[in-house]
């Protein structure tokens, strides 16, 4: 096991080479100094914040932990040179970036400053952009996640990039629950991997508690796939457990598209809408516990969620289970 750990654990300057996935409203100080302290790599949520609440968010959490932690950081925020300068003077370990993909600048102006990058790759071909354009580590998520999500299944997306990326240590991420899902993905290459919904029931996890009990209450088909209705309006789609928050989404869509039509607002603002409507609508249900009218994004790991755990409970969950998986192999393979 220590020698699986050894690619990811060296990159992440963390015990077990596991991300806690970046969820907005739930990866705040709380949660990512927690998952950092279990010995992890707590990632914050920057979401739709300012480079005022994001720099208060970072020093709360190096108040709660002296381990590394990192800032994931949305590439369609109107202020992203700001919030990377932000990381910066606040001395950030590692940016994640997501939603888009960054600039060689970006990239470079983060590693100037000895701070780590890690970005999202959803094909082959992006992948080694990214590596061209001197990214230090990807991260592969298959539509199993919840939020935000790419189109391709983390089966597929293993089995197309790992084999053939060899320059940059990646990360796998989801529909990850078990610790023997996370030994297969070692043994096939992979640095480590990224964890969010197993996370979202921790006690930890300022969530409120309506939102923990859907969690606990769902199997995996409850956590569906928003649905895009004009492709003039192109927005990634997000995984969530099915409530009113679905249909308010559509009728979200058809404002925006009939103000764009009107040229009322452009492309990029409706965009934008959208992206302040899934702040706003997980916002009512993390934090007001509104699970009727609020958005529920889950992965479809939700299945695996059974019970309140502390932080420190589910690694040593997922570590029992990796070494389980190991020694039942072993066993096997010396009986064979």
């Amino acid at each position: 096991m220590k020698k699986l750990f050894e690619k990811g654990n060296s990159f992440l300057g963390t015990k077990y080479p596991i991300l806690g996935g970046a969820m907005t409203w739930v990866s705040e100080s709380n949660l990512v100094s927690a998952i950092s302290n279990a010995g992890g790599l707590g990632v914050l949520a920057c979401g739709s914040m300012d480079t005022t609440k994001l720099e208060r968010e970072i020093l709360l959490t190096k108040k709660k932990t002296h381990k590394p932690f990192g800032v994931n950081l949305i590439l369609l925020h109107p202020e992203i040179d700001e919030l990377i300068d932000c990381c910066i003077t606040s001395n950030v370990n590692i940016v994640v970036f997501a939603g888009g993909f960054p600039k060689k600048s970006q990239i470079d102006k983060l590693k100037s400053k000895n701070i780590k990058t890690i970005c999202f790759a959803t094909t082959i071909v992006i992948a080694r952009k990214m590596i061209q354009n001197g990214i230090d580590a990807l991260i592969l998520e298959g539509s199993e996640a919840g939020g935000h999500i790419g189109p391709v299944s983390i089966n597929v997306l293993v089995q197309e990039i790992l084999p053939n990326i060899k320059e940059v240590p990646i990360f796998v991420a989801g529909g990850i629950g078990r610790g023997e899902v996370i030994l297969k993905f070692l043994q096939l290459g992979a640095a480590g991997c990224q964890i969010g919904t197993r996370f979202v029931c921790a006690n930890e996890s300022i969530a409120h508690s309506k939102f923990k009990n859907i969690f606990i209450k769902s199997e995996a088909r409850n956590a569906q796939i928003s649905v895009k209705i004009d492709d003039r309006l192109p927005v990634i789609p997000v995984r969530a457990i099915e409530n009113s928050a679905t249909q308010n989404f559509i009728s979200e869509q058809k404002r925006l598209i009939n103000l764009v039509e009107k040229k009322e607002i452009s492309l990029k603002d409706a965009q934008l809408s959208i992206e302040h409507f899934w702040a706003g609508s997980l916002k009512k249900a993390v934090i007001d516990g509104d699970v009727e009218s609020g958005s529920l994004m889950a992965g479809q790991s939700v299945s695996l969620v059974k019970k309140l755990q502390s932080v420190s409970e589910i690694f040593k969950e997922l570590t029992q289970q990796i070494e389980s998986q190991i020694n039942f192999e072993q066993k096997d393979s010396n009986n064979g």
